[in-house]
């Protein structure tokens, strides 16, 4: 091509996608082994002191699934990446480089029930902590950094609410405490916001999602930006100082902008083994290519489905915010221009009995813990998601006892809305 920047169509496409030297297979083929044939000695050690890029082990790299990485990377607009098992693997993999005991991670109060307890229990058993508060309350995120903070953490659509997170003023409060951002952007997709445009340092997602599409593989990648100075505060020694974990290499200093990404491998994957396998990235890689696509039908079902909830008696409050009446409206075309997203819980009449029967009376509806398929999906994540959590943290999480949480799906949204009409009919009745 010219010198043409390609356009987010053209990348989800063709990024990471050459045809394969061996074969000229034109998809992306499905490098399905566990190991790689060096080509002598020399190029073996080149290989481990990083000297030279290729392929070792499929713990560490493998062919398909660092061509998934390079293509949700330029979605992104990052420098590098990896992909690994989950969302909550990316996560982990993401704070691992920066975090050593009696660290914390400042983090939104809304965020998945599964993150909640992954940020407030499970990391403690590596000497991690957190602290949640209200990202609305920008005082609050301030107050909430101290000389052990390593990381401010949230989510670009927050899960299940759908409330959109003020990314620039989250990243200004980042940056003059010197600390990077992590921005999940699993309920947005790259199609709907690029965090990294609005300061984010690194960006995770659950691939099982909306990158995937079609409910048929869980995965997780991560992205950075290459535009923090880890070497700036002291406070990175993994990345800015000899790293014992990996010969004494100083990456920030060895590999500058990709020292991230490379950490990420060789330390990382390395020894915690959250990687994904070649076939599951051949599916997400087949699922991206649609994105756009079915980005714009889910919003678009989204905001009909929504506005018709909100006019619905039967119904206390929507919560999505491409609504005008959502406090997060004026954030959308700033946040997430091409639209609110698909995501987005409702409060029913009758409370948490009646958010059983409508569920129990969906047809059209798939009751599962999953969100961005093609499928319009429902949960109650009072008794499910969020079942966890007190009272107190369920409610600062947008998951009340008579909240139901729904995916819209790309079907006919008139079949959507028969299917609420009747299931809300028999719940109510």
């Amino acid at each position: 091509m010219t010198d043409r920047q390609p356009g987010f169509d053209t990348l989800q496409i063709h990024a990471g996608a050459n045809p394969d030297p061996a074969t000229g297979a034109r998809q992306v083929p499905i490098y399905q082994s566990t190991a790689f044939v060096f080509r002598d000695a020399d190029h073996a050690a080149a290989l481990f002191n990083l000297q030279e890029v290729g392929w070792i082990y499929s713990r560490l790299t493998n062919p398909t699934v660092a061509a998934l990485a390079e293509r949700i990377v330029a979605l992104e607009g990052g420098v590098g990446g990896i992909c690994c098992s989950s969302g909550h693997a990316a996560q982990i993999m993401a704070l691992f480089p920066l975090m050593m005991p009696g660290n914390n991670v400042v983090a939104s109060s809304r965020l998945y029930g599964g993150t909640y307890t992954q940020l407030t229990q499970t990391i403690k058993r590596f000497g991690w902590g957190s602290k949640l508060v209200d990202f609305d309350d920008l005082d609050a995120v301030r107050a909430a950094i101290d000389e052990d903070t390593r990381a401010i953490f949230c989510e670009s659509i927050a899960n299940p609410g759908g409330y959109i997170t003020d990314l620039d003023a989250i990243a200004k409060i980042a940056d003059e405490a010197g600390l990077p951002l992590i921005v999940d952007n699993t309920s947005a997709s790259p199609y709907l916001c690029n965090p990294i445009k609005h300061g984010a340092t690194l960006v995770v997602h659950s691939t099982t999602k909306y990158l995937t599409g079609n409910g048929t593989v869980t995965g997780g990648a991560l992205v950075d930006s290459g535009k923090f100075d880890w070497g700036a505060s002291g406070k990175f020694p993994s990345l800015a100082a000899p790293e014992p974990a990996y010969h004494g290499l100083n990456f920030y200093e060895a590999l500058g902008s990709m020292a991230f990404t490379f950490h990420s491998i060789a330390v990382g994957l390395r020894d915690l083994g959250m990687t994904m396998n070649p076939q599951g990235a051949h599916y997400t890689l087949m699922g991206i290519e649609s994105l756009s696509l079915r980005m714009e039908k889910h919003v678009a079902n989204a905001q009909k489905v929504a506005a018709w909830l909100e006019a619905d008696d039967r119904i206390e409050t929507v919560t999505y915010a491409g609504l005008e009446s959502s406090p997060y409206y004026d954030r959308v075309e700033r946040i997430c221009p091409r639209g609110a997203g698909a995501l987005f819980t409702f409060a029913i009449k009758g409370g948490y009995e009646n958010c059983v029967k409508l569920i129990d009376s969906m047809e059209l509806f798939s009751h599962v813990a999953n969100l961005g398929d093609a499928r319009s999906l429902v949960i109650h994540p009072a008794s499910t998601t969020h079942r966890q959590l007190s009272d107190e943290q369920r409610a600062a999480a947008g998951a009340a006892p008579n909240v139901v949480r729904v995916s819209i799906g790309i079907e006919d949204p008139d079949d959507i809305i028969a299917d609420l009409d009747q299931a809300l009919t028999k719940a109510l009745a």
